[in-house]
Order: C-alpha cells, then structure tokens, then sequence
C-alpha cells in the first residue's frame, strides 16, 4: 500500500471522527441548548440527531417533562393565630431553557429556588386566611392563587407551575396533644352522660316492669281464688246433692276414703274402742252399716 492511500484512509479517519463528535442527540424526554465558550448559541427542542461544530461547541440537557417538588413540612401561622403544620409539594416543568439555564444554570438549582418562592407564597396565602377556610372545602381556591403567584415569581426563569397540592395540613404535635385530651375527656363525659341516661330509664323500665308484674300476680290471685271459690261451691253442691240422693252410699263412701287414707302405711297402729263408728263397716261382711242400738 503507497503512502498516499494512508494518507487518505488517515485523512477519511480524522474526517469520521469530526463528525461522530458534531453530532449529538436530543431524547424525546429533553431538550438541549448548544454551548460555545460557556456562552449559549441555540436552543434544540425537537428530538433527533443534530449538530454542532466539533471541540467548540458543548450541549446542556434539561428535562421536559413534568418534574416533581417535594418540600419540607412548614409552620403556618393563620389569620386567626392558630398554628398549622402545612406539608405542600408541586409540579413543574421547563417551558424556556434558555431563560432557565441563565437564571440559575441548573434544575437541581431550579427545584431549590423553586422550593423557597413555594414556601414563601404558602406562608404568605394560608396566613391571610382562617384555620377553617384551610382546612375546608375552599382549599381549592387557595391551591390555585399559590400557584398563580408562584408562577409570577417562576416565570423569570423559564418555569412554570402544573400544578400545586397540600399534601398534610395538621396541628403541631403539642397542640394536636392537648386538642386530642380535651376531645377525649369530652368524650368521656358524653359517655358517662349516656350511661347515666341509660340507667335511670333502665330503673324506670325495671320499677314498671316490678308494678306491672305486682298487679299481675294480685289479679291473678283474685281470679285463681275466685275460681277456686266457684269450684269449691260446685263440688259443696255436687257432694249434696249426691248425699241427697242416698245418704248410706254417701257414708260408705266416706268411710272407705277415711279406711283408705288412714290405712295407707303398712306400718299404721290405731287404737280405738271396739265400738268406735270407725268399724261400723268392718262388722258386716255384706258391707252394710252397724245399726246404732
């Protein structure tokens, strides 16, 4: 091989490599700006392969999409003097990167200026407005005018708020603590009120329920005397009437009940007189009554 195909297959390397390095690519998730000297010259938006002139010139990527801003929790004090621990956190992107990359060069620097022009605008609208508008359905609202004013302040350097969140709005612990013990031993008291309620209706349901069964026992006590008055007088007028009609069945009758009842024990012993009525029946074996001499 001549030193002259060398020198351009050398030369055709030398090329290759100035262009491999003035080429660069822009993602879809970022945008570029091309750098010559530390000095900005153009802003690449579109996603793609581009160029730029070789060893001169540089390119800084920004992101474009949406961002994240978390931030730390913050003492709110209301319009009202109440004490609120207010947790926010935001979303933002990059509409100018030129603008941004001159104001403050970097997002990780951005996020931090971002976060301070948040905390301030937090501050600022939630201390104008009662704990009750805060914590309310009207957070919307203020939601909104934070992020309006945050936007004012954010437009300078090429950012703009999405969107804008409370994340927490609680009292400090130490209130939290005392306002917890109050609800409690309100509670309690209501507690204690409802037992008290519950057991003088449940004395009065008891004290009824005693009367109403002392009323019951006594009428049926009436009624089972009553009855047992009405059944007596039956069977008093059923035992006449059935003496009545003969007299000597109704005696043998009674002496075998008495014969029955007084003999029932195997072990009885009486002692009576041989002439005693109690043997009146015992004497004729055709059961027929001893005649009184």
């Amino acid at each position: 091989m001549s030193i002259r195909s060398l020198a351009l297959i050398a030369l055709g390397f030398v090329i290759l490599l100035v262009l491999s390095a003035g080429m660069f690519t822009v993602r879809e998730t970022e945008q570029g700006i091309v750098m010559q000297y530390g000095e900005p010259k153009r802003v690449v938006r579109d996603a793609g392969l581009h160029w730029k002139v070789p060893v001169l010139q540089q390119v800084k990527y920004l992101e474009r999409r949406i961002l994240n801003l978390d931030m730390p929790a913050q003492e709110v004090i209301t319009s009202d003097q109440k004490r609120l621990e207010v947790d926010a956190f935001a979303r933002f992107r990059i509409v100018d990167p030129l603008l941004t990359y001159q104001a403050v060069g970097t997002e990780e620097r951005a996020a931090l200026q971002l976060s301070n022009i948040v905390q301030s605008n937090v501050r600022q609208v939630l201390g104008a407005e009662a704990m009750r508008s805060i914590v309310s359905g009207e957070r919307g609202a203020l939601m909104a005018r934070i992020r309006d004013l945050v936007n004012s302040e954010a437009k300078g350097m090429g950012i703009e708020i999405v969107d804008m969140r409370l994340r927490r709005v609680d009292l400090p612990e130490a209130n939290s603590k005392a306002i917890y013990e109050r609800m409690r031993t309100e509670r309690e008291r209501e507690a204690e009120e409802a037992r008290a309620e519950g057991r003088e209706q449940a004395a009065r349901i008891r004290a009824q329920a005693e009367r109403e069964r002392t009323v019951l026992l006594a009428e049926a006590q009436r009624d089972a005397q009553r009855i047992r008055g009405e059944g007596d007088g039956r069977a008093v007028k059923i035992f006449a009437d059935a003496f009545g009609k003969d007299p000597e069945f109704f005696a043998f009758y009674r002496s075998m009940e008495a014969y029955r009842k007084a003999l029932d024990d195997n072990n009885t012993t009486l002692v009576l007189s041989p002439d005693s009525e109690f043997f009146d029946y015992f004497e004729d074996r055709d059961g027929r009554r001893k005649e009184k001499r």
